[in-house]
């Protein structure tokens, strides 16, 4: 669950908080290359970061990754990824995610491990220094954004 910081205000001080943007650069009306941003004041979030898979219409295509633009353009405010678990979809262009930028990424034990295993196999080599675990319970506090862990089969 991600939320607003509990007694928190936005960063600036206003009055009017700023809107939530809830911002997906993949997965949507797909499957795969799972990607969804949040915004939230200067701070974004991003949930996965996973990979497409080609199909007839993508003849020569290997793997398909989500575009980053727009966390190209707002590359200071991206503040962590959050991974929901480990399938390919979800974690499968971490590494070509993680070439460009030097932000945490959070992920329960077994994710973790499989994101370990897919940087081991890149090359040139991928830092796996950023990466953190989380457990179910555990709370973070990323920016303006609450995270509470849940368990989930």
């Amino acid at each position: 669950m991600i939320q607003k910081k509990k007694n928190g205000s936005p960063k600036g001080g206003s009055a009017n908080p700023p809107a939530l943007r809830v911002i997906p650069l993949g997965g949507m009306r797909e499957i795969g290359k799972n990607m969804t941003v949040f915004e939230y004041g200067q701070d974004i979030l991003i949930i996965d970061c996973g990979m497409g898979f080609p199909d007839d219409r993508t003849p020569g295509i290997d793997i398909i990754i989500p575009d980053f633009t727009y966390l190209r353009e707002n590359r200071d405010r991206v503040r962590g990824i959050l991974i929901t678990h480990g399938h390919e979809d979800h974690i499968g262009a971490l590494p070509w995610f993680l070439k460009e930028f030097d932000v945490p990424v959070y992920a329960t034990p077994m994710a973790k491990k499989l994101i370990e295993m897919k940087l081991d196999n890149t090359r040139p080599k991928v830092s796996k220094k950023k990466l953190q675990q989380v457990r179910a319970g555990d709370t973070l506090n990323i920016g303006d954004f609450q995270i509470d862990f849940i368990h989930v089969n």
